[in-house]
């Protein structure tokens, strides 16, 4: 799920859409008006999921789209080879996510341990280790 915003309301640090990745956005440069056209904005963003370094040019009163982020708390119930098995805190719902890449999360990691977890566009990804 996301929701359309203008491309001159998004600052560093917050999230958008970019080549259907869920991307956060590291720097905004804008150019000035010219004498025939209007106001460019220059976005670099690091996709959530994969890490890797997107580049979106639109004028700045222009559309685009910023990902809805669910965050919520989890129990690890298994640590299997590829994923890791997670039950929601709050509804009690059984999901796999993909073990994290960061060496500092990855260590924490045992059963019983609690989690953060987020669901952007219907994928899930382990972002911190609570407690």
């Amino acid at each position: 799920m996301s929701k359309p915003t203008d491309v001159g309301s998004i600052r560093v640090g917050g999230y958008l859409i970019v080549d259907g990745e869920p991307c956060r956005v590291v720097d905004i440069a804008k150019s000035k008006p010219g004498k025939h056209g209007s106001a460019k904005a220059r976005i670099v963003a690091v996709g959530v999921f994969d890490g890797s370094k997107r580049t979106l040019v639109k004028p700045v009163d222009a559309q685009c789209e910023v990902p809805i982020i669910e965050k919520r708390n989890a129990q690890v119930i298994a640590l299997l080879p590829s994923s890791v098995q997670v039950m929601d805190l709050e509804n009690y719902e059984m999901l796999e996510a993909p073990i994290p890449e960061e060496e500092e999360i990855k260590s924490k990691l045992s059963s019983g341990t609690e989690v953060e977890y987020w669901r952007i566009l219907g994928r899930t990804k382990i972002m911190r280790v609570k407690g």
